[in-house]
């Protein structure tokens, strides 16, 4: 594992196992300061970034300036921001509950920000991961097709919504001039066409399968942003049937693109129950797993399987979950609880919500009497990559 303290690196094993290992300590790294932001009431402020040993990003994690009322929590990216703070040394808490607190002595400068970096090892608990294993789905919708392409990838190039929010192209011609065989023409009126394998002639084009007009397209009309993906099939063959045309149209190569809609928007943010699970636990309400006698544990016979998203499943993407929820006495899942402490996909997160939803628990013991009891609890979804 690497860490920047004042510009340097320094450097240690990194942990390759999943979130679940307790660590020897905790890296806090002071990244350096970033001028002309500061707080509306006068002094700087600090932002940064909450991850756990694995670099994974930790959601409501609780930042805090010691000696003041200055607190905030990491968003679902881990990020914070404190401002307003005087200006010298303060010194920085992080805290998340199944995790290690640690601190870091930050210099604030009177305007401006600095940046911090911390990396918390999870407390030592028995975290057993459900693993949640892609698998072969009918797929439903308008998507249908491309997505069972898209799993199957018989032919043809295919670029993901994954793909394009991580690249972040500007344009649609920037994005598929990185494809082998992919040409870029000049078109009138400075728009851009595209050539497939150095052919002369235009590709046909279709839009949520219905093909646009012969010709010439100008490609940057559609923004990369508002595409949940495409396929490009650079010769006359190997395009899917339906979208072949007659009178050797399809001799210059074929291009699907598929837009974003309704059906492909990602969850909104889980609300941040950090505050809420934290209150409980220091009023005694509920109980953490070294608390109890016998720890909450799902019922023998339930499966705790949460369905694999149908886009990730297509595109064979993995991802990792933890779950944070309240077990009631009676075994429920009380869902005003439910949080995600570190997740690294919004439909994964979805998933899980949706699963534990149904679950149901032998509740945790003190004594030999039922009590609520706090849960963190692990999905690692493999897609089959």
């Amino acid at each position: 594992m690497s860490r920047t303290v004042n510009g340097r690196i320094c450097s240690r094993s990194l942990v390759i196992v999943l979130l679940f290992v307790n660590a020897a300590f905790s890296p806090i790294c002071i990244l350096g300061q970033v001028g002309g932001v500061g707080g509306s009431g006068g002094g700087g402020g600090v932002r940064g970034k909450v991850t756990a040993e694995n670099g994974i990003a930790l959601s409501g994690a609780s930042v805090e300036v010691q000696g003041t009322k200055l607190r905030t929590f990491t968003d679902d990216q881990g990020v914070f921001r404190l401002t307003d703070i005087p200006p010298g040394q303060a010194n920085i808490q992080v805290r998340r509950l199944g995790f290690r607190p640690d601190s870091a002595s930050v210099q604030i400068p009177p305007s401006g920000v600095a940046e911090l970096s911390v990396k918390l090892p999870v407390v030592a608990e028995n975290l057993i991961p459900i693993t949640v294993r892609a698998r072969k789905l009918t797929y439903t919708g308008r998507l249908a097709g491309y997505y069972e392409r898209l799993e199957h990838r018989n032919g043809g190039v295919f670029i993901t919504r994954e793909q394009i929010d991580q690249d972040r192209p500007r344009t649609l011609s920037q994005l598929l001039q990185r494809v082998p065989g992919v040409t870029l023409i000049r078109l009138r009126a400075g728009s851009t066409g595209i050539r497939l394998r150095d052919r002369t002639c235009a590709p046909l084009i279709w839009l949520d399968g219905n093909a646009l007009p012969a010709g010439e397209i100008d490609l940057d009309s559609f923004h990369p942003n508002s595409l949940q993906g495409i396929e490009l099939y650079l010769g006359a063959v190997g395009a899917p049937f339906r979208y072949l045309m007659s009178r050797d149209m399809s001799n210059c190569g074929t291009i699907l693109l598929w837009s974003r809609g309704g059906d492909t928007e990602f969850p909104q943010d889980l609300p941040s129950t950090a505050a809420q699970i934290e209150d409980l636990v220091a009023s005694h309400a509920i109980f953490t797993s070294d608390q109890v006698d016998e720890a909450a544990r799902i019922e023998s016979g339930v499966s705790l399987e949460p369905a694999y998203p149908p886009a990730l499943n297509a595109a064979h993407i993995d991802g990792l979950v933890i779950a944070e929820f309240v077990v009631s006495a009676a075994g429920q899942v009380e869902e005003d609880t439910f949080g995600v402490i570190s997740s690294t996909h919004p439909l994964f997160s979805e998933a899980v919500r949706d699963a534990i939803r149904k679950a149901t628990f032998r509740p945790a013991l003190i004594k030999g009497t039922p009590v609520r009891q706090l849960v963190h609890q692990p999905f690692e979804f493999r897609g089959g990559s």
